[in-house]
């Protein structure tokens, strides 16, 4: 259940829409009005736990997950994967600071205005459709993680097989739909307004597949304490 709205990514002053998801990491529903009213709360959207990016980036959030409750803020994570597949991965990679829930719908994405990109033949029109000749130009350069800069799809397979992360059926069901949703990370203060966003539309791709800096999100989380 959601609220839609087709207006582009939601920014600073919007009003976050309610959303209501399956949990992941406890039993029954996370609903974004949980929160309004109480606490503070970023919410990571993701693509589906197949999305190598995504992982690591939810670990990355996890890990920050301590030090944004000091300063008042909850953080929720949602992903593009059904319950049963969320649960079985969060079971063998326990995140315990961990709050996230499950959209296989991806129904809070289009709650926040977060486009499922088209990769298309040879037509773009950014950030809604990409041509394949534009992505597989892409370079993603990740060191650590990969030996050489890499296209997307190829840093994809890559890192899959590096974690050893096999693709269920259930994963193939979501890169049917939503290969290249986008995603995004939205920090809301007590009332539900969105006071800093950070997510993939931005700058003709330039965000693509990246993080926020985490100084800068706990910059604005310190900000939201005030």
């Amino acid at each position: 259940m959601s609220e839609d709205i087709d207006i582009g990514p939601l920014q600073p002053g919007d009003r976050a829409p309610n959303v209501v998801l399956d949990a992941i990491t406890r039993d029954g529903k996370i609903a974004i009005d949980d929160f309004r009213g109480q606490k503070a709360l970023l919410i990571g959207l993701f693509r589906g736990l197949h999305c190598p990016f995504c992982r690591r980036h939810i670990t990355a959030l996890s890990k920050l997950a301590p030090s944004l409750r000091e300063k008042g803020v909850e953080s929720l994570t949602v992903v593009n994967t059904p319950i049963e597949r969320a649960r079985l991965y969060f079971r063998y990679h326990p995140m315990p600071a961990l709050l996230a829930a499950a959209d296989p719908e991806r129904a809070a994405h289009r709650a926040f205005g977060l486009p499922n990109l088209q990769v298309t033949e040879n037509e773009t029109a950014w950030p809604y459709k990409v041509s394949s000749e534009v992505v597989t130009s892409m370079r993603l350069d990740i060191p650590g993680e990969l030996p050489e800069p890499m296209d997307p799809f190829s840093a994809m397979e890559y890192l899959n097989r590096k974690d050893d992360y096999e693709i269920r059926e259930a994963d193939q069901e979501m890169i049917a739909t939503g290969v290249a949703q986008m995603t995004g990370q939205f920090l809301l203060d007590r009332e539900g307004i969105v006071r800093w966003t950070f997510n993939e539309t931005a700058e003709g791709g330039h965000n693509m597949f990246g993080a926020p800096n985490s100084q800068e999100l706990m910059s604005a989380a310190s900000q939201l304490a005030h």
